[in-house]
């Protein structure tokens, strides 16, 4: 069980939102280092063994998803949450699977990281209820196929049962901003 005490590592490519998000936490009473990249978020956590980590998916052109082993190693007790922009159930199965203790889409605000690590009662956060809007969904739809078929555009085409020029067409076109960051 965590403690209002207890030391975390926040790893996050997004500079403002990690900085931001610390101090968010800082103000509840919960202490946090940083990190940008894999091989500093291993460094720190080796020098500091964090309590918890909160591990974005995307880290640059990385994967979050390498650091739950290796954060495991280090502490067998800590818990490991995985937030991303591109949530989806194929990567939150995946992050289970490799050892994560939970999974949150962002913006992870400091309320529900704070839920989600049991420092605060349920009741007493409200989590914003507002569905995932249809292009997001498509998006992430499209990119799990992509991911399962190694990123052979072809294949996901196939898979998703589409004109592979069709599937080009999405792909040049990026979901647009789905809201304002919400840290507090």
């Amino acid at each position: 069980m965590l403690n209002p005490t207890d030391l975390g590592l926040l790893i996050d490519d997004d500079e403002l939102y990690v900085r931001t998000l610390q101090r968010s936490l800082s103000r509840r009473g919960l202490e946090t280092r940083t990190a940008t990249g894999i091989a500093e978020a291993l460094r720190v956590a080796e020098e500091i063994r964090p309590a918890f980590a909160l591990v974005d998916l995307r880290l640059g052109e990385d994967s979050g998803l390498t650091l739950i082993r290796p954060l495991r190693a280090l502490r067998p007790d800590m818990r490991i949450l995985l937030v991303t922009g591109y949530a989806s159930v194929a990567t939150a199965v995946e992050a289970i699977k490799r050892g994560a203790d939970d999974y949150l889409p962002k913006p992870a605000t400091a309320p529900m990281i704070l839920r989600t690590l049991g420092l605060v009662k349920p009741e007493s956060v409200t989590i914003e209820t507002t569905m995932t809007p249809l292009h997001r969904l498509e998006w992430e739809h499209i990119h799990q196929a992509l991911h399962e078929t190694g990123g052979n555009v072809s294949a996901a085409a196939r898979l998703l049962g589409m004109h592979r020029r069709s599937l080009q067409r999405k792909l040049a076109k990026k979901p647009g901003p789905e809201r304002e960051m919400l840290v507090d």
